[in-house]
């Protein structure tokens, strides 16, 4: 990623940890990066590092975040460490760090929210999502650069009910595809993971429950398919694999020339791209209340309108509504302002998509409030 800097930043990646010098006045200064939300944005820098841990799903969003926050604020630090949602929800309610970096809001049936609430002294924590990244659905078809799924298919090919591309059931979704004879090799994360517990959640959504499986763990049909350590590993796996198929973070199948499947919920193929993944946040639902902004996934997995690519993950950052010292409040404010308004050209490259406009008015009115 070749991002623009100005000469007050410096970007350090170190044991898992990013490490990145923003602002430390409280100056506005107008510097975009070739990112023109940034130039007239107003943020109060404060003087206070930022720490966060988390979720490593959003780990390459929050060095787009910490870097274009780098040239909007000389000075100052951003420190996050991916080391997975527990411990970054631990590390939070603990008050070791600023924000909490999660794949799934704080739940109140662990403890976490009343867990939060005391870090916070006495105050509500919010669940802002800020990053959300799609999942592609990726193969290696020789011949086949156009390819349409549905979720009943996707689910079938993991239960090991359809075993090979020519399927009529893969024929009926491409009646003008030259669709191979050959096997199906499915992939899956063998690890545990938030991208398959998004992905799951998606296919029992689409599917009305016709797909069972469901957790960080992947729970396909008995014997089918093959594990892979991580999403470079499964999409390399694919890449290596004539007839090979997986689900995987966006950037991965991009950055490998794979195949990326459009997907028909109903209405029609939808193409993975920006746009449509953006319809899919503008439609999804709010659970939380006031500024506690909790998705409801299912709002955004069984929408069925036109247009719209409905697998997606997102990630939250936990934050304090209040309790914070007031330098801590002003640099955690102005982080988050700036990457609500992150370079989209950046995140894009990384795997994944700008907040909708008015999705990003609620994001930060949430911001605003903390105090």
């Amino acid at each position: 990623m070749r991002i623009k800097r100005h000469s007050a930043a410096l970007a350090v990646v170190a044991a898992g940890a990013l490490v990145l010098a923003g602002c430390g006045s409280d100056q506005n200064v107008p510097q975009g990066g070739g990112n023109p939300a940034l130039d007239s944005l107003q943020v109060n820098c404060g003087t206070k590092p930022v720490s966060g841990e988390g979720s490593s799903a959003q780990k390459n969003a929050v060095d787009v975040f910490a870097r274009d926050y780098g040239l909007k604020c000389a000075g100052q630090t951003v420190n996050y460490t991916k080391s997975g949602s527990g411990k970054g929800v631990a590390a939070f309610t603990a008050g070791q760090i600023d924000f909490g970096g999660s794949d799934s809001a704080l739940k109140e049936e662990k403890g976490e929210v009343a867990k939060a609430a005391e870090r916070c002294q006495g105050n509500p924590a919010w669940n802002l999502p800020m990053v959300f990244g799609p999942i592609a659905i990726s193969y290696n078809l020789p011949g086949v650069s156009d390819l349409t799924l549905n979720p009943d298919v996707i689910s079938k090919i993991y239960k090991g009910e359809i075993k090979k591309w020519d399927d009529p059931a893969i024929k009926a979704l491409n009646p003008n595809a030259q669709l191979p004879a050959i096997d199906i090799v499915p992939f899956f994360r063998s690890d545990e993971s938030g991208t398959t517990e998004n992905f799951q959640k998606y296919l029992k959504t689409a599917t009305g429950g016709a797909f069972s499986g469901e957790g960080k763990t992947f729970q396909g049909g008995q014997g089918v398919g093959q594990g892979r350590d991580g999403s470079d590993q499964v999409a390399q796996s694919v890449k290596a694999t004539e007839g090979g198929f997986t689900y995987v973070e966006w950037s991965f199948p991009k950055n490998l020339g794979l195949g990326i499947a459009k997907i028909d919920s109903g209405a029609g193929p939808v193409e993975l791209n920006t746009a449509n993944v953006g319809k899919a946040i503008e439609g999804a639902k709010l659970e939380g209340e006031g500024h506690d902004l909790k998705v409801d996934l299912e709002s955004i997995y069984g929408n069925k309108s036109a247009g719209v690519y409905p697998i997606v993950l997102n990630t939250y950052e936990i934050v304090c509504s209040k309790g914070y010292d007031p330098e801590t409040a002003k640099a955690v404010k102005a982080f988050l302002t700036v990457a609500a308004n992150a370079n989209p050209q950046e995140l894009e490259k990384a795997g994944y998509v700008p907040l909708p406009e008015a999705f990003k008015g609620k994001v930060l009115e949430a911001v605003n409030a903390i105090s």
